[in-house]
């Protein structure tokens, strides 16, 4: 039976910061949108700001899940069958 690879736990504390900075927007989504209508009902590009920001988080997350990604590739991953050392 083929070995798995064996990978340290690359990013395991930056999913709970990423998580946390994105619960944070979303939790001034939330609050805005309870607690003062008025500035969510704005119109400022024809569009509503709860649908502006309401987009705003779909990208966010979206962009913060690209960055993860990014930050945990292994570049130095070796091809099945090869030697990590030799690249052979």
């Amino acid at each position: 039976m083929p070995e798995a690879p064996v990978r340290g736990r690359a990013g395991g504390a930056l999913r709970f910061w990423l998580f946390g900075l994105y619960l944070a927007v979303y939790l001034a989504f939330v609050i805005l949108t309870a607690f003062d209508r008025e500035a969510m009902a704005a119109s400022p590009y024809r569009v509503n700001v709860a649908v502006l920001f309401g987009f705003g988080l779909i990208g966010a997350a979206i962009v913060l899940a690209l960055l993860y990604w990014w930050l945990c590739r292994d570049d130095g991953a070796a091809a099945p069958g090869t030697s990590a050392e030799t690249g052979r």
